[in-house]
């Protein structure tokens, strides 16, 4: 009797226990989905998933320029961070070029903190390494790779933002001027081709719990309250069959 007793008392210590405790760090899902910025009319979405330093990241985009100086047009592509955590508007656009450059972003976005290659390695030091940039006007990148504790305490404090790089000069909101004038992170660059297309801030997606008591099927569930009373009930039910099976045994 002892021993039939025991599991049902365990279940409902289990049921009446404290939810889990959360676990540290910034393990867990983030996604965006990318709006546009200078005249871009592309589309981009982004979902990082991230469990202790791993990052499994995937990028997708489209409709970005597909040409730049008679080659594939090479989209860099940033997780910024350590600032608002938003993308800029056009009136942060600050010398009135029409293009909101990537200076003009940085107090709304931050700093870059991971390249998003598409091979190699994905430190800031790569933010313009033009080789490992996506290429042409549609690209996927998916990758794994370890993120750095920087780039996790972005996610962590909610300022973390996906930038990618590169407007299209044929729907540029600036004049063309503007686009071809140097860049203000690169001497090599131009405005056009470094000023941010596409942005968004990478949001942690929350766990759904499960509902309690499963589908609707008309039977109402157990309270926590109850159960209790449920285990206490269990005990005597099998206490109750337990003595008459001894009955039984003794008529016999």
């Amino acid at each position: 009797m002892r021993l039939l007793a025991v599991p049902t008392l365990t279940v409902a210590a289990l049921a009446m226990s404290g939810a889990p405790a959360t676990a540290d760090g910034a393990d867990g899902t983030y996604s965006s989905t990318l709006g546009q910025l200078n005249g871009t009319t592309g589309t981009g979405s982004i979902t990082v998933r991230l469990t202790g330093n791993e990052a499994t990241v995937s990028l997708d985009v489209s409709g970005l320029g597909e040409t730049f100086v008679e080659g594939p047009y090479p989209h860099v592509q940033h997780i910024h961070g350590g600032a608002q955590g938003t993308c800029p508007t056009a009136a942060a656009d600050q010398n009135g070029d029409g293009f909101v450059s990537t200076t003009d972003g940085s107090p709304f976005y931050g700093g870059i903190l991971t390249t998003l290659t598409t091979s190699g390695p994905t430190g800031p030091e790569e933010a313009l390494n033009l080789a490992l940039a996506g290429q042409g006007g549609a690209y996927t990148i998916e990758r794994t790779f370890e993120m750095n504790q920087e780039t996790q305490d972005a996610l962590k404090a909610g300022t973390a933002v996906v930038v990618v790089h590169g407007v299209d000069p044929m729907t540029a909101t600036g004049d063309e001027g503007g686009f071809n004038s140097i860049s203000d992170i690169s001497p090599d660059l131009s405005v056009g081709a470094t000023s941010p297309a596409l942005c968004g801030p990478l949001v942690a997606q929350q766990v759904v719990a499960m509902p309690r008591g499963g589908a609707d099927t008309g039977v109402a569930a157990a309270s926590a309250d109850n159960l209790g009373v449920v285990a206490l009930g269990g005990v005597l039910v099998l206490a109750a069959v337990g003595g008459t099976s001894v009955v039984r045994r003794r008529n016999s």
